[in-house]
């Protein structure tokens, strides 16, 4: 999955690359691609990559988090 990923971001940035520094008649439209590209595909694909496997109340701040937030930093003082 990272390789398609990183396929994708490769090719995304390669249109707006091309899309801004080529001279050519459909330039503007490569750019446009390769920003729908990163935005609609590239992106919710690395989220979802890599949240897959996560709990999201490990990063939410509840009481409980923020109780072993203080503990963890008497500790360390």
């Amino acid at each position: 999955m990272k390789y398609l990923i990183f396929l994708l971001f490769i090719l995304s940035v390669g249109a707006i690359t091309t899309g801004l520094i080529a001279d050519l008649e459909y330039s503007e439209k490569l750019v446009g691609y390769g920003v729908a590209g990163l935005f609609f595909i590239v992106f919710p694909l690395f989220s979802w990559h890599r949240w897959k496997n996560k709990d999201v109340k490990d990063y939410l701040l509840t009481k409980e988090n923020l109780d072993k937030m203080r503990e963890r930093e008497k500790r360390n003082n």
